[in-house]
């Protein structure tokens, strides 16, 4: 068993130094090549800041033309808020006349109402003159009535008083 744990160990030590047995070695650089390279990258570098500085200028460009845009827009938005406004102004004068001849009309109401209590009161008026004036009638033809059925008791009982009774007859 030792044995065994033994060559597992060094397979394992000799198997994972295997990667570093894989690494070339790299070839020398003369100082020719670095500078050539160098000057590549530098020729890059400047090509890429051109082009920035176009981006740099096209950005610029949108950006203008985003502010004419917003321009625009800033026009035609005052242009609707005016619009609105007008007609804002114009329902409102709109309502103000609807609302003055509503109170015309009623105006008109409140009148015939006025006309139709007037002659309401003057009806009731004539009916209670009317009625007081029978009322008036009527006590007056109580008291002749009265005065007279006195005045026939009366002669009845003096034409009993003067005429014999039947039996002396």
């Amino acid at each position: 068993m030792n044995r065994t744990f033994i060559l597992l160990f060094f397979s394992i030590a000799v198997l994972s130094y295997a990667p570093a047995f894989a690494v070339e070695i790299a070839p020398r650089i003369s100082d020719k090549e670095i500078i050539a390279g160098l000057s590549d990258i530098r020729g890059d570098i400047k090509g890429m800041k051109a082009e920035i500085n176009g981006i740099k200028i096209e950005i610029n460009g949108i950006r203008l033309e985003i502010k004419n845009l917003e321009e625009k827009q800033n026009i035609k938005i005052d242009g609707l808020r005016a619009e609105l406004k007008a007609e804002m102004n114009g329902l409102r004068s709109e309502m103000n006349g609807l609302r003055f001849e509503m109170n015309a009309r009623f105006d008109d109401i409140r009148w015939m109402f006025s006309i139709f209590i007037t002659i309401a009161l003057v009806m009731l008026g004539f009916v209670l003159r009317l009625q007081w004036q029978m009322h008036k009638e009527q006590a007056q033809m109580q008291t002749s009535l009265e005065t007279q059925q006195d005045e026939i008791s009366f002669l009845k009982n003096l034409i009993e008083k003067l005429l014999p009774q039947r039996s002396v007859l």
